[in-house]
């Protein structure tokens, strides 16, 4: 059995890692995504302007999203695309995916906390007891955070106008799989940035004479590191085909990758911070981004022990 990605989807990650290593200015990036690769799209049915991919392919360039700890507005994207896609009305989705697929940016507010690009976000849906519904005139106010890549904003509803839209209880639970799927594939390439980020340096910073990356016991460790960034990706590609494909274990392949991933995200980016020594507790380095973005992962859709406890029920 071979698991590996297609010729196209290896494509369309090579294509997303040379605009995000090119592009300093995030929208910059996303208009290029949108417009040249149509990141947005990918997953929508060809029936509202949709390339008639999959989740999966989606996961894919979050993977790349993750490796350049890009402050991309597909995350908040996607999960009101799934939304709309599970829960939403015919007149709903003929209305408002097109416009996803076109660039706009879109988020969904699931509870009263903060919310993933609300303050950037042109089409805004919450999910209100039994009800999807879509959000006008909400007044939103980024809001800070110890990950600033990650961009969150609180939304005043008091003079908004809600209009239903479609069923809310289909879109919660499509966008609470969603959510953590997203995650730990973030989660990945965050992990494959951490070990690169090592593993050159190892080669570079010199010890006793030596390359420190030549020391045996240096070099467990980033074999360690390797490892549990294989087994994250193989879990997160398990969980992101399944809820591609519908497929009935979908939930606990997600809760498992969820657990897995966030876990070896936050255990990677300890280990980049002391293999690089004193260089990398420095404003100067990016070591500091790689552990705040890790955390934050840890926080958006449920801790590791939240999720293997959801999986024990």
């Amino acid at each position: 059995m071979e698991f590996a990605l297609s010729e196209e989807q290896a494509e369309l990650a090579s294509t997303v890692r040379a605009v995000l290593a090119k592009q300093d200015d995030p929208d910059v990036a996303w208009a290029t995504l949108c417009d040249q690769i149509g990141v947005p799209a990918l997953a929508l049915p060809e029936e509202y302007d949709g390339a008639g991919a999959t989740f999966f392919e989606t996961a894919v360039v979050l993977e790349e999203l993750g490796r350049a700890i890009a402050p991309a507005p597909l995350l908040a994207t996607v999960l009101a695309t799934e939304a709309l896609l599970a829960g939403g009305s015919e007149d709903a989705k003929a209305r408002l995916l097109p416009r996803i697929a076109a660039g706009e940016v879109a988020t969904l507010v699931l509870d009263d906390g903060p919310v993933l690009d609300g303050d950037r976000a042109a089409i805004v849906l919450a999910i209100d007891g039994d009800d999807l519904v879509e959000l006008t005139g909400a007044t939103a106010t980024w809001a800070e955070s110890m990950d600033q890549t990650i961009r969150l904003a609180r939304l005043d509803r008091s003079s908004a106008t809600a209009t239903v839209i479609g069923d809310g209880a289909a879109a919660r639970a499509r966008a609470e799989l969603v959510g953590p799927a997203a995650a730990a594939v973030l989660a990945v390439g965050l992990c494959d940035r951490a070990l690169r980020m090592t593993v050159d340096y190892s080669k570079e910073r010199v010890q006793f004479g030596r390359p420190i990356g030549s020391f045996q016991a240096l070099k467990h460790r980033m074999a360690d590191m390797l490892a549990r960034l294989e087994i994250g990706r193989s879990a997160s590609w398990a969980a992101s085909y399944a809820l591609a494909t519908g497929a009935a274990d979908a939930e606990e392949l997600t809760r498992t990758a969820a657990s897995y991933c966030l876990e070896a995200a936050s255990h990677l980016a300890g280990e980049c911070i002391q293999l690089h020594g004193g260089i990398a507790i420095t404003w100067e380095h990016d070591a500091h981004v790689v552990f705040k973005r890790a955390h934050a992962l840890n926080q958006l859709f449920g801790a590791p022990h939240q999720h293997r406890a959801a999986l024990a029920l």
